[in-house]
């Protein structure tokens, strides 16, 4: 394990200097080289000299504060702050003499004259940097006494329901406002009035639940005592060891240290040396991973013949004997693609190479597929045929080398707020904005971030947008031709120059189609192609449509027209939503590629897996994930094996998907909870959490990052274990002792990982960007440097055609769909949480204009209609949202947000239009039918689960 002894982060007090100048001056007679712009504490302690601190971090600017790191340097009067004091050549700097020690001394008897003498009993006793401090400056007694004013008596705000603020324990070193002003970027928290009076307030001294804070931590983090602690702390006392691990959740893939009491998680704290996070965190990461050990979770396996049956619970054997047979069965009686497995996105590349493997050699097809398909799978198509690999081309640091962002059809600071954190600062330091979204994002106007151009694009009209502004900057002259000649394929570029000059991709001819202003698109293709190095990060609002992969080959156009591919500061990148759906995609989880995005009918691949499987391979791609539940309705696939996705909940047409899981024989689940889709199976499998698992993920910039188990599995066997064990009923045997050897496999079998192992990975730092090889030892953080991928770039005819799926008379609305900070994807997770404070249901957003056309207000409760189902929300009415666009995320299976959404799909991966349907909206006063029938399924499902007959004891127990 790596981190097993519990340690604080070191501290250098203050950021580091990025300058190429050095400076050499003398700190206590040691001679130091430092760039720069740094500080004399910073120096003093890349020297191994700690100056004493309180206010001082080395992710915050310095402050200068609490007077503890005063410093006498040579030459001058005084006794300057150590951490605002910029190193000179040929400075000399003493950090320990009597006058230092008595005036440190001094400020410290201060702070203690008002604090708490309670540390024995205090939570964050052992870990408190204010009872350090006093014990290095030698603090023996208070002069000052404990009689006079005083702040002991402030209440604690406990409204959050992570963390309590204690302001008596509070010494206003303001770092926990820093940290939300420079790290996350919120500026909720402020110090309210001056002097003796000063104190933290968030908000207008709303409390924390009430305030614009999002906790994230990082004010928790940054707290020197206990006045900003976590209730686990303060419930279960400090951890006594930790582990590096990676978060679940989103696509950034933060670094964490589980710190561990015994097998108990005591509390999650962000990395500081993890490359995706830099030690920030977002509230999903650092503190809702109570549902691990929640009380919904199902520990046991369970069989049944039929849906309408109780479930039974059954040893580990039984139940994945009985799995085997019946799929062999089904096999026997339909055909050897009757059947077919899902992989998850939530699981370790490790576990999802392991069921595109059984799949493959044990069923005997390519019947395979992942949740990428419903999300990012025109990413894939896009980008390979245009650049010639299947993901994005930076790392997130890149970011801080960009002068214009593009944040087209994603919300980071809701679906990947780390990332959003990082953005902001470097907007802060004068990067500009263009946000592409039919919706007004948090970034178009948020604290002290400011978009330069908001283009509010109807739902359904990314193509249109972005040819427009490829048309803007070819008839004006701005593309790089030196980039395009050097790097891009001539005639494909020529065509393209042909095909994007028409008019009719003119701002002023697609306005009254996309609803942008000409003007506004000008402005913003200008800015993209002149104003330095520009990036493009886009999400579900890009590639969930018709036109998906269309629009991300026109995101690849402007790239490479522009030139901004292949360096710090440009490129393309996909947000990715869930935390492993770039790793599921590397693993060979689609139907037509093996791990490494390499063709199925490729024999020379087909035979090197072949050799290395020892069965042979299906050269014709499988079925996707619709085909299943279409050949689910035509009655010739029977069978599946679906591990940690929730399809009944995150797919589109819920009534089309329930329908085909029906018409199944048998489904197989493998969660942590009785999710909707386990509602229709006839085998439930224990899952395991993240905390429970081993091996890698990998994220958003192809980091492939560790992740460690904390705690044994709650089912008994790990999530890989389980697949190996049905594999081997299955008749192939998958025999490996640790999920290292299988990630040795996939080095094996897979370029771009050929160098990637465990020790790889640690020696490297806990992370290693793809492609890993001969050719590139430690990673590639920057792809297309030099070159392509494939070769020369190619410029692909990007014609906009209008989705099917358009407003009418009977449906007037256009619906989109997206996510919420506070809660994650399906909300298996986020709901079984204290989450829920913040967002307990899914809400409707509509324009006040269409509301005064339906008569509704604030918190009515609406029908909202499609062409193919209904369901009932509560409004809330913004203007965040167009006229004629209502907008609604799909965390809780009860409001059934799918259950609107069509089988229009993209045309070139079947990846779902969720982002457009038509819809009506009506007042009412009940639920829909729809509901009532959900309903009606989860309590007869509830009373199948509390009927289950427990497994039999063993005899003689």
């Amino acid at each position: 394990m790596l981190e097993t002894v519990l340690k604080r982060d070191r501290d250098l007090g203050t950021p580091e200097s990025l300058s190429t100048e050095t400076v050499t001056l003398t700190i206590d007679g040691q001679t130091v080289t430092v760039p720069a712009g740094t500080s004399i504490m910073r120096a003093a302690a890349e020297t191994g000299i700690q100056i004493p601190k309180l206010c001082a971090s080395d992710n915050l600017e310095a402050f200068g504060s609490c007077r503890l790191c005063l410093v006498e340097i040579e030459g001058r009067r005084g006794h300057p702050a150590s951490c605002t004091t910029p190193v000179e050549d040929g400075m000399v700097v003493r950090t320990e003499t009597g006058k230092l020690h008595a005036l440190r001394r001094n400020a410290m008897e201060l702070y203690i004259s008002d604090h708490p003498l309670d540390c024995l009993t205090c939570p964050a006793n052992g870990d408190c940097e204010l009872q350090d401090m006093a014990g290095v400056v030698g603090l023996r007694n208070v002069r000052y006494g404990f009689d006079g004013a005083n702040h002991l008596a402030d209440a604690s705000d406990t409204s959050n329901p992570y963390f309590t603020y204690d302001p008596s324990k509070c010494i206003v070193c303001s770092r926990c406002v820093r940290a939300c002003d420079d790290v996350q970027g919120t500026y909720a928290l402020t110090v309210e009035a001056r002097g003796f009076d000063s104190r933290i307030i968030a908000g207008q001294n709303d409390g924390f639940l009430e305030s614009d804070c999002v906790s994230c931590g990082a004010c928790v983090q940054a707290c020197p005592t206990s006045a900003l602690i976590e209730n686990t702390v303060i419930d279960q006392g400090q951890a006594d060891h930790a582990v590096i691990t990676t978060c679940a959740y989103c696509g950034v893939g933060c670094g964490f240290k589980a710190e561990m009491k015994g097998d108990q998680v005591i509390r999650m704290t962000p990395w500081k040396d993890g490359k995706a996070n830099r030690g920030h965190s977002c509230v999903k990461g650092r503190f809702a991973w109570g549902y691990a050990t929640h009380s919904d979770r199902l520990t046991k396996p369970m069989i049944r013949a039929r849906i309408t049956d109780p479930w039974r619970e059954v040893s580990w054997e039984e139940a994945l004997g009985h799995a085997a047979s019946e799929l062999k069965r089904i096999q026997v009686r339909y055909g050897v693609d009757s059947v077919g497995g899902i992989t998850s996105s939530r699981c370790t590349n490790e576990e999802t190479y392991l069921v595109q493997k059984m799949v493959r050699a044990a069923m005997g097809n390519n019947n395979v597929d992942t949740c990428a398909r419903v999300c990012h799978s025109p990413t894939g198509y896009g980008l390979k045929t245009t650049i010639g690999e299947s993901a994005g081309t930076q790392t997130f640091d890149s970011v801080m080398h960009t002068d214009v962002a593009i944040v087209l059809g994603a919300n980071p600071s809701a679906a990947h707020p780390v990332f959003a954190s990082r953005l902001k600062r470097r907007l802060r330091q004068g990067a500009r904005l263009i946000v592409i979204d039919p919706r007004r994002i948090e970034l178009v106007d948020g604290p002290h971030v400011k978009a330069d151009y908001h283009l509010p694009v109807r739902p359904g009209t990314n193509v249109a947008v972005l040819n427009a502004m490829a048309h803007v900057i070819v008839t004006e002259d701005l593309v790089n031709h030196d980039f395009v000649r050097a790097r891009c394929e001539d005639r494909a570029f020529d065509e393209w120059m042909q095909f994007i000059r028409r008019p009719e991709h003119a701002p002023e001819a697609t306005e009254s189609i996309t609803g942008v202003p000409a003007s506004d698109l000008r402005g913003a293709a200008r800015l993209y192609a002149t104003g330095g190095n520009a990036a493009i990060y886009y999400g579900l609002g890009v590639t969930e449509h018709s036109q998906g992969s269309t629009a991300i080959m026109c995101i690849a156009n402007l790239a490479m027209v522009t030139g901004n591919i292949g360096r710090e500061g440009v490129g393309i990148n996909p947000l990715r939503g869930q935390n492993n759906v770039q790793g599921s995609c590397d693993m060979g989880s689609f139907p037509h590629e093996f791990p490494g995005y390499r063709h199925v009918s490729d024999d020379a691949v087909r035979a090197e897996f072949e050799r290395a499987w020892g069965v042979p391979l299906q050269a014709e791609p499988g079925l996707r994930l619709p085909n299943m539940f279409d050949a689910a309705h035509g009655g010739s696939f029977k069978g599946l094996y679906c591990q940690g996705e929730d399809i009944a909940q995150s797919d589109p047409n819920t009534r089309h998907v329930v329908a085909a899981l029906e018409a199944m024989e048998c489904v197989i689940v493998q969660d942590m909870f009785l999710n909707e889709t386990a509602k229709y199976a006839h085998v439930f499998l224990p899952g395991s959490s993240f905390l429970e698992k081993d091996g890698t993920f990998t994220n958003a910039e192809r980091r492939i990052s560790r992740v460690r188990q904390v705690m044994a599995p709650k089912g008994g066997l790990a999530d890989w274990e389980v697949t190996c064990a049905l594999s081997k009923a299955l008749g192939y045997p998958m025999d490996y002792a640790h999920p290292g050897e299988v990630l040795d496999e996939i080095a094996r079998l897979t370029p771009t990982f050929t160098g990637v192992s465990f020790g790889r990975i640690t020696a490297l730092g806990g992370s290693v960007q793809w492609p890993c090889n001969d050719a590139a030892p430690e990673g590639t953080p920057i792809m297309h440097v030099d070159e392509f991928v494939r070769g020369k770039g190619r410029f692909m005819i990007t014609q906009y055609v209008p989705t099917d799926e358009r407003s009418t008379r009977r449906f007037p609305l256009l619906m989109t769909t997206g996510r919420i900070l506070a809660q994650y994807n399906v909300g298996a997770q986020t709901r079984r949480t204290a989450n829920n404070a913040w967002h307990s249901e899914d809400v409707l957003e509509i324009h006040p204009h269409d509301a005064e056309d339906r008569g509704i207000v604030e918190g009515d409760q609406v029908v909202i209609e499609s062409r193919v189902g209904e369901t009932a929300l509560r409004v809330t009415v913004t203007d965040r949202i167009q006229p004629g666009v209502v907008y609604t995320t799909f965390h809780f299976p009860e409001c059934g947000s799918n259950v609107l959404t069509t089988d229009n799909t993209d045309w070139a991966t079947d990846c779902p239009e969720y982002k457009v349907t038509a819809v009506q909206v009506r007042k009412v006063t009940e639920p829909s039918a729809w509901q009532r029938d959900w309903t009606t399924v989860g309590q007869r499902q509830d009373e199948l689960l509390n009927a289950r007959l427990p497994q039999a004891s063993p005899a003689g127990a």
